[in-house]
C-alpha cells in the first residue's frame, strides 16, 4: 500500500468518526426537539450523515483491499434535499408564530460548530489529496457540509427571529417606506 493510500485511509477513518458523531448528535437532537421544523431538519441531517458514512465506508473498504480510488463512491450519492428550500416551505406554513426554545437553539449552535469543523477538516484534506477522484470526493463533501451549515444558520435565524428570517430569506423589503 502506497503512502497516498495510507494517508487516504487515515483521512477516511477520521472522516468516518466525525460523520458518526454528527449522525448520533442529530438523531439525539431530533428526539429531544419539540419544534416540528427543527425536528424535521435534524432528522434529515441524520439521514444525510448516514449517507456520508455509507460512502466513506465503501471507499475505505476498497482502498484497504488494495484498490485505488474509483468513481464507485458516487453510487452512494444521495439525492440530498435542499434543506434551505424545505425550511422556506415549512416556514411559510408556520409563519412567525413559532420560536425555538433555548435547548433547540443550543442544539442548532452545536450543529453549526460541527458543520464548521467538518468543512475545515475536508478543506484541509483538499491540499493533501493526490488522486483526482479523491479530490472530487473531498470537494463533494465540502459542498454537502456547506449546505448543512447554511441550513442550520437559516434554522437558527428562524427559531430566534422569525420576522427577520422572512425579511432576509423572502426578500421582503421596505419599498416605498
Amino acid at each position: 500500500m502506497g503512502a497516498g493510500s495510507e494517508r487516504s485511509l487515515q483521512m477516511l477513518a477520521a472522516a468516518l468518526e466525525k460523520e458518526e458523531k454528527g449522525r448520533e448528535f442529530y438523531r439525539d437532537a431530533a428526539a429531544k426537539c419539540s419544534n416540528d421544523l427543527a425536528k424535521e431538519i435534524f432528522r434529515l441531517l441524520t439521514s444525510e450523515e448516514g449517507g456520508h458514512i455509507t460512502r466513506i465506508k465503501q471507499i475505505y473498504t476498497a482502498l484497504e483491499g488494495g484498490k485505488s480510488w474509483s468513481k464507485e463512491w458516487k453510487a452512494h450519492m444521495q439525492a440530498n434535499q435542499d434543506l434551505q428550500q424545505l425550511l422556506r416551505e415549512r416556514a411559510h406554513k408556520l409563519r412567525s408564530s413559532v420560536k425555538g426554545d433555548t435547548s433547540e437553539i443550543k442544539a442548532v449552535d452545536i450543529g453549526i460548530g460541527m458543520e464548521e469543523g467538518a468543512i475545515k477538516f475536508y478543506t484541509d484534506q483538499q491540499t493533501k489529496a493526490m488522486d483526482p477522484l479523491e479530490k472530487e470526493f473531498v470537494d463533494q463533501m465540502i459542498s454537502e457540509e456547506q449546505g448543512h451549515l447554511r441550513s442550520l444558520e437559516d434554522l437558527k435565524l428562524f427559531l430566534t427571529d422569525p420576522d427577520s428570517w422572512y425579511i432576509e430569506k423572502e426578500h421582503h423589503g421596505l419599498d416605498g417606506a
